[in-house]
């Protein structure tokens, strides 16, 4: 089995989003004003497949949600990003199901680090990003001429 990486480079991003078709949201929120809601909108606005993961909601920006990443039927996979809006210290409760799900990468996102969970995830051969915002490098990396 391959070992995944801690990924940061511009180049190495820039390429993960090019080859990305379908991101599960871990934590997307129904409430137009918080970000994990403004950053699953984004992505779907630029031609990713979402899948808001959930618990309690039925739908979220017009997809089926899921109540965990387990719960993401076969029709809807493969996952190349698991993008997660999670509290730090939540993270590790997730790791079991994501590696379940073989995701290509772990995204967590900004504010958001845990380096036991990253390491479990790298041995396991799926690459981790943190404490990144997907928009934001989104917007750095494919708005701008950026040469990397």
């Amino acid at each position: 089995m391959n070992t995944g990486k801690i990924i940061t480079s511009d180049r190495e991003i820039k390429e993960i989003l090019e080859n990305t078709k379908t991101i599960a949201v871990l934590g997307l929120s129904p409430k137009t004003e918080r970000d994990s809601y403004k950053v699953g909108a984004y992505l779907k606005e630029k031609g990713y497949q979402i899948i808001p993961v959930r618990p309690g909601q039925k739908e979220i920006l017009g997809e089926k949600a899921v109540k965990t990443l387990d719960d993401i039927e076969e029709s809807r996979k493969p996952v190349d990003i698991v993008d997660a809006f999670r509290n730090s210290e939540k993270i590790p409760g997730h790791i079991p199901e994501a590696l379940r799900l073989r995701p290509r990468v772990f995204w967590m996102q900004l504010g958001i680090e845990n380096e036991k969970a990253a390491a479990q995830l790298t041995s396991a051969g799926i690459d981790v990003i943190m404490n990144r915002c997907i928009k934001i490098e989104y917007e750095k990396l494919f708005r701008k001429k950026i040469i990397v």
